[in-house]
Order: C-alpha cells, then sequence, then structure tokens
C-alpha cells in the first residue's frame, strides 16, 4: 500500500515537472502577450486546417502580418485592438479576447446577413395571453399550429416544464420551433428539447479531440447520438425556424433536429459556431475563448460555418407591412399540407 502510494506521488510529481519543462513562458509585453496569444491558437484552436482549405487561412502569415505592428511602446488600448483584429481573422464566433475594458468579438456570421426576424411581428402572433414555462413561450395559432418560441439556450427547461407544454399542444396539427436570434447556451438544454422528437437512438453528428499542437492531429472520429426521451414525445411534424443568428447550441439543436425525419428546418443558414469552446489567459491576465472540440453533423460535414434549410425563406417587405411574419406563414402551410 505504501509503495503504491509513493509510486503515485513520484507519477504525479514527473507529470508535473514534464509539463513546466513543455509549457513555453512568455513575458508580460506587448510582444510577449501577442506571442502568447498566437501560440495558444496555433497549438489549442480546432479549425486551423479546416479554414485553411475552405477559406485560405494561413495562420504563420497571420502571425507576419500582426507581429509588425506591435511593439513594446504601445498602450494597453492598441494592443487590445491589434489582438482582436488578429483573433477575428479565424472567422468565429466562438473566439473572443476579454479584458477589463474590451470584449473583443467576431459577429460578423450574422451582422452582414439580414435578420429575417422582427419582434413586433413575434408580438402579433404571440398577442399578450401566451403562456410561459422557463425558457419557452408558446401558445396555439388560430388554425391549430403550435407555436413555440425559445430565445435562448441560456435559459433552462425542466422536463415538468416539457411534459406541460407537449400535454398542452397535443392536439394541434403542427408544430413549430422558433429559435430564431438564439445565439446558444446549454447544449443540455439543447439535447432535452430535442429528444423529445426522437423516437429511436439516432445518429446526429461526431465529434473529434486534439491529440498535439499540430494543426491535424486530432483523435478519431467519435459518433454522437441523440437519445429518446423516457417522458412525453411529440409525433407529428414540426418545423424549425432558422437565421443567421443561430448559433452554438442553438447551431447544434438544429444538427439534432434535422437528423429527425419528421422535422423541416425553414428560413435562414444558420450562423454556425461547431467548436466547443475551451479558455486560457495571457501574461497580462487577459482571458482568451476559443473552439478546442470541432464537431460535425451525421454525414462528417464541419457545421462551423452553419447548416443550411430545408427551405430558404426570407421575410418580405410586403408582408412586413401587412403585419404577417413570412416565414411563420410558410411553416403553417407547410405543416397543414
Amino acid at each position: 500500500m505504501n509503495k503504491t502510494f509513493l509510486f503515485l506521488c513520484f507519477l504525479m510529481s514527473l507529470l508535473a515537472t514534464t509539463a513546466c519543462v513543455d509549457e513555453e513562458e512568455f513575458d508580460d509585453t506587448p510582444q510577449g502577450n501577442f506571442e502568447a496569444l498566437w501560440r495558444i491558437i496555433d497549438e489549442h484552436y480546432c479549425f486551423l486546417d479546416y479554414k485553411q482549405h475552405e477559406i485560405g487561412l494561413d495562420w504563420q502569415a497571420i502571425y507576419n502580418k500582426y507581429k509588425v505592428r506591435v511593439d513594446d511602446g504601445m498602450g494597453d488600448l492598441q494592443l487590445f485592438e491589434v489582438l482582436t483584429q488578429m483573433l477575428g481573422e479565424l472567422r468565429d464566433g466562438h473566439v473572443n479576447l476579454t479584458a477589463a475594458h474590451d470584449y473583443g468579438r467576431y459577429w460578423r456570421w450574422f451582422e452582414d446577413y439580414p435578420t429575417n426576424f422582427s419582434d413586433s411581428l413575434c408580438r402579433i402572433y404571440m398577442g399578450t395571453d401566451y403562456k410561459i414555462a422557463s425558457g419557452l413561450q408558446y401558445r396555439i395559432l388560430d388554425d391549430n399550429i403550435g407555436y413555440v418560441r425559445y430565445e435562448s439556450f441560456q435559459s433552462g427547461i425542466g422536463e415538468g416544464n416539457l411534459d406541460e407544454v407537449l400535454m398542452y399542444l397535443m392536439l394541434c396539427q403542427g408544430l413549430i420551433i422558433d429559435i430564431r436570434g438564439n445565439g446558444g447556451g446549454d447544449l443540455t438544454n439543447a439535447e432535452k428539447l430535442a429528444a423529445r422528437f426522437c423516437n429511436e437512438k439516432t445518429l446526429v453528428g461526431y465529434m473529434q479531440h486534439k491529440t498535439g499542437p499540430g494543426h491535424t492531429e486530432f483523435s478519431e472520429m467519435e459518433a454522437r447520438y441523440l437519445h429518446p426521451s423516457s417522458n412525453i414525445r411529440w409525433q407529428k411534424p414540426v418545423v424549425v425556424l432558422t437565421n443567421r443568428h443561430v448559433f452554438s447550441a442553438a447551431n447544434e439543436f438544429t444538427m439534432y433536429m434535422k437528423a429527425l425525419p419528421q422535422v423541416k428546418i425553414v428560413g435562414d443558414h444558420t450562423g454556425g459556431g461547431a467548436g466547443m469552446p475551451f479558455s486560457s489567459s495571457l501574461p497580462n491576465g487577459w482571458s482568451v475563448r476559443f473552439s478546442a472540440v470541432p464537431t460535425y453533423d451525421a454525414s462528417r460535414h464541419s457545421t462551423e460555418f452553419g447548416i443550411e434549410p430545408d427551405y430558404y425563406v426570407a421575410l418580405t417587405a410586403d408582408d412586413f407591412a401587412k403585419g404577417r411574419d413570412t416565414m411563420i406563414e410558410f411553416a403553417r402551410q407547410l405543416l397543414v399540407q
């Protein structure tokens, strides 16, 4: 027993020593922080190889481009701006630089596109007597179509909430789940909701893990399955409404639902965000978040740049003037066919 304990202590101290030797330290200077940030992304960001193929990203060229913009005489505001611009080259909404004075982000994945959602139109359909079950808002539309609005997967939902919602909507002819503008949140909530539309163990995608600092060093693809809920499950047709602001956990939810036979995705291409984020720190204490675990759909395709809908539908100015949501109306017609 004592020998085992001593061996474990020796092994732990050996691992700790190795980690200290392998981990490069950088000075708390503008140049040191630049080098630290570039190295963190170079060794741990999971999409460098993928984005080199998709958008021609050359991370070494990015190093050369931004290194000349950094000097030890610059202040924090200037350094933050340069580092944020460098991270923006990744085109990843999961990559953020956080300091006490600002939050560096890349939001062009939705800012450069139509919103395809109107809060004023949504209020017309919801009225004032809609029901609320934790993060879900829901009602029955006048053509006996159920409508559920889920604004953020950051808002929790319980199994009891879902039971009550589905029981209330059970006589409806079909169901619309509106996740437009949902920027993600807790993946558990996405899985919990999707499981209510799943009748058998269903392959929904794959994931990998980094196994080394190289841009192509990953584990084998690991299958991901959606399992049916043991509670009330919906058996009728479903339409999920999406727009470019659907990201991260909401993007994953769209991927799960697209794998189910009775579900159709209507609206715009989602925003993406297929990398599970991790965080690290720079020598000056600034925090960087980055995609570290890549995920793929059931066909082994990355959804980092989003998911195509089954039907592309956009809000029209004519419908807006009439107080009609083009996407909701398309979904209603699809469900009554």
